[in-house]
């Protein structure tokens, strides 16, 4: 399925600072891929996510979701296919209630108040929230918020999900949980996290960015467990990996 396709074709990014954020970045990922995208801190990871969600756009290349390329005239209908959970729940959760949060997406697109209400409670569902429907977001356990953020991104129905450290601030719980929610997804997933342990549990794929380019892209088994590329990214080895020798 085309619209679940993400492709990267030689992008680069430099901020008005100077700071070169991506260089010659050229990836692809197809329908129902699961991939890890991780690296040590300013290798481009945020970069890489906010130019999927056309949050910016590339100075340099082409992104393209599904067959359409990321541009001023495009950002609407990405914005529709790539749902983003960002790290930081707080940062998505701004409305009284729970329910109105999960709902402002599907609103904001025009979609007719029954359709709303629907997926506001399919979405709340699915990531075992609805008793908290009309609770206030800022009354919630940090798992709670992670779970509604998600249930606002489904509620779009993206094709593609990309979450940026899903796990941050997650007790081993609510982690357990957030795994089960993330492997029901079916469609294209995308996780960038410092969680390697995460991506060897969820992830077929990885991507190992550094200093802006793709140091590595390959099965998530032999890329994570390669301590000499590890160490070349400035990255531990997953604490599971003695499970894999």
């Amino acid at each position: 399925m085309s619209h679940h396709i993400i492709e990267f074709r030689d992008v680069g990014f430099t901020y008005p600072d100077g700071t070169e954020a991506l260089r010659d970045v050229s990836l692809r990922i197809t329908h129902g891929e699961a991939v890890g995208i991780v690296g040590p801190n300013g290798a481009g990871k945020t970069t890489l996510i906010m130019l999927m969600n056309a949050l910016l756009l590339p100075v340099k290349g082409e992104v393209i979701i599904g067959e359409i390329p990321v541009t001023r005239g495009t950002i609407k209908k990405v914005r529709q296919t790539v749902g983003v959970v960002m790290q930081n729940p707080d940062d998505q959760l701004f409305m009284p209630t729970v329910s109105e949060d999960v709902s402002f997406g599907p609103m904001n697109i025009g979609l007719p108040e029954e359709v709303v209400k629907s997926r506001v409670e399919e979405a709340l569902k699915e990531v075992g929230c609805l008793h908290l429907k009309d609770r206030p977001p800022h009354r919630l356990s940090g798992g709670q918020k992670k779970a509604v953020a998600i249930a606002g991104v489904l509620a779009m129905k993206p094709d593609i999900l990309v979450m940026d450290e899903p796990t941050s601030g997650l007790d081993p719980r609510a982690r357990r949980n957030l795994i089960e929610l993330l492997r029901g997804f079916t469609h294209s997933k995308l996780i960038v996290t410092h969680d390697l342990d995460l991506v060897l549990d969820l992830c077929e794929r990885t991507v190992v960015l550094s200093e802006g380019r793709v140091l590595a892209d390959g099965p998530s088994i032999e890329i994570l467990l390669d301590k000499e590329l590890m160490n070349r990214a400035g990255l531990e080895l997953p604490l599971s990996a003695s499970n894999y020798v």
